[in-house]
């Protein structure tokens, strides 16, 4: 008889799924309980799907820990904004929320959406409520599902931008759960007595291995690094018309530190599909990760592992099989970058539009930065929108030509006109301390005092205007993308960082651990001779994550869509 294939047992998550009603646990008990700020273990699973997650402030945690008093917990909740656009009514009751029940600041995420920190557990409901009140909500914002769908910025910049805001959105409701919890638990529905057992028809019972990310790119224009997701769709373009998009499956950026068999990835494209079927090809995708994704070791548990273990024929041929055809050659593309435009420009339908940028994502007052109060000024004046980028920057689009005069003058009255240098601008981090529980390191708060010194460093050597994609994450999990930066610091513990070299400027390439576990004084004493050698030996036009490597300081072989090399040391 052939040998009995023993399969390893399921990870907790997948029992607490299996057990949560779909996804309401006891979360309604545990929301009635006063005693604690907190909610049970199992239950801070299952808030995930609502679209939060229950934080403690680690600054505090070792004096509090010392009083034996509880952490200072907190909750983070994220919005579903797909494609990042809301109305500037929108724009000032998302302010209120932050002022009234969060820590008074707005977060832009890497996801095109917004996070509050610091709701308190009393505050939780009210501020759910609030957002419902708004249009919006924060279903599937985390979790084991598809999460916000992002696609290029600016839907006013051609009719492929518009198309691809309107694709993001049929994503995003067609993906959604069924389950109604959210609704009973925040909004006080009331759950219909000896109805139907809800359906996932989709989902099922137990969800998805671990999250599903999807982004949309337009090119030339790859701001959304549309081959760090799980599912990319780059539009194809033919008259000034999208005739589908090139498929692109399998990236992803979380890896550990020292675990050679987790590592970051760039998707595959592995055919095209017709706008009509690009719905059915994201389902039929979360199907077949469904259905093979490890569920076993959460570590392993994303479509990047499942397509290395099942191979990419095979997979893609699962997906054609949910689909019924099989997917179209692709047709191929070029990206120039995966920046933000910065400043003024008008769009064809000859509406304006000002790209906004916001250092790591934070929308707060600062003495010369007044961005907080500015947007809400410009809110009450603006008749268009704000769209959120997924470099964590903010585009006040649709401007009337009669308004622009007066959105300019609270531009300048607030502080809020660029001036930035390029690398400033090009950054991005993590919020790591002291609220994420994952964090090794600082990024948020630390990343822009070191710009400020490899700002100097720029200076001398005459790179002041030059683009160079500078990302740093507080750990390895990647959420600011720090894989697909010219230049990374992914935190290894109090500071102290790994340093990353070489990606493409256009994200299509990986970069490479170029030195392990090193402090600031490293950082600027590897950075700073290399800056000085790349402005004398550069050639024209050449970006810096593509000189590191013709110079020998990375090797060529980084291309690639495995980040295979020096793992061990990693």
């Amino acid at each position: 008889m052939p040998d009995t294939i023993v399969l390893p047992p399921p990870s907790k998550n997948e029992g607490i799924k299996a057990r949560s009603r779909a996804l309401r646990g006891t979360i309604a008990e545990g929301m009635d309980n006063v005693v604690t700020g907190a909610l049970a273990e199992d239950d801070t699973q299952l808030t995930k799907f609502h679209g939060f997650y229950q934080q403690d402030d680690r600054d505090l945690r070792a004096e509090r820990g010392r009083k034996r008093m509880e952490p200072a917990l907190s909750f983070m909740a994220r919005l579903r904004i797909p494609g990042g656009r809301v109305s500037p009514t929108q724009w000032l009751q998302l302010h209120e929320i932050a002022r009234e029940r969060a820590n008074g600041t707005i977060r832009l995420t890497t996801r095109q959406t917004i996070q509050y920190h610091g709701i308190i557990k009393g505050n939780l409901r009210s501020a759910l409520s609030a957002v419902n009140d708004a249009l919006l909500d924060t279903i599937a914002a985390c979790g084991d599902v598809n999460r916000n769908v992002i696609c290029t910025s600016n839907p006013h910049a051609s009719l492929a931008h518009a198309e691809a805001l309107a694709l993001a959105k049929r994503l995003s409701d067609d993906l959604l759960p069924k389950t109604r919890a959210w609704h009973e638990l925040w909004l006080g529905e009331e759950r219909v007595a000896g109805g139907e057992p809800e359906h996932e028809p989709m989902y099922g019972p137990t969800y998805l291995p671990r999250k599903f990310k999807i982004a949309i790119a337009v090119p030339p224009q790859n701001d959304v690094d549309v081959f760090a997701h799980d599912l990319g769709l780059v539009a194809i373009e033919h008259d000034g018309a999208v005739i589908g998009y090139d498929v692109s499956v399998g990236g992803g950026m979380g890896m550990t530190h020292g675990e050679t068999d987790t590592f970051p990835r760039t998707g595959d494209v592995i055919g095209f599909c017709t706008p009509d079927q690009a719905v059915a090809v994201a389902d039929a995708v979360i199907r077949v990760q469904r259905d093979n994704g490890d569920r076993s070791v959460r570590k392993h548990a994303r479509l990047k592992y499942t397509i290395e273990r099942m191979g990419v024929a095979a997979f893609q041929a699962e997906v054609e099989r949910h689909l019924g055809y099989a997917l179209a050659p692709a047709h191929g593309f070029a990206f120039t970058g995966t920046g933000d435009r910065s400043g003024w420009s008008q769009s064809p339908d000859q509406t304006w539009q000002y790209g906004l940028f916001v250092e790591n994502g934070r929308v707060h007052d600062l003495p010369d930065r007044r961005l907080l109060s500015g947007l809400r000024a410009i809110a009450n004046v603006h008749r268009g929108e704000f769209v959120m980028t997924a470099n964590q920057n903010l585009i006040i689009a649709g401007v009337a030509p009669e308004d622009k005069a007066d959105i300019h003058s609270l531009l300048l009255q607030y502080g809020l006109e660029e001036g930035a240098s390029a690398l400033r601008q090009a950054s991005m981090a993590c919020v790591a301390l002291p609220t994420c529980g994952l964090a090794l390191a600082e990024s948020e708060r630390y990343l822009p005092s070191l710009i400020t010194k490899l700002d100097a460093v720029m200076d001398e050597a005459g790179l002041r205007d030059q683009p160079i994609v500078l990302r740093m994450t507080g750990c390895p999990n990647g959420c600011a993308r720090p894989y697909l930066a010219e230049i990374a610091m992914v935190g290894r513990g109090p500071g102290r960082y790994n340093l990353y070299l070489g990606a493409a400027p256009d994200g299509t390439r990986l970069n490479k651990l170029y030195r392990r576990d090193i402090d600031e004084g490293a950082i600027l004493a590897d950075l700073t001779p290399l800056l000085h050698e790349y402005a004398a030996g550069r050639r024209e036009g050449e970006r810096f994550g593509d000189w590191v490597i013709r110079a020998g300081h990375i090797e060529a072989t980084t291309a690639g869509n495995r980040f295979h090399l020096d793992l061990a040391l990693a």
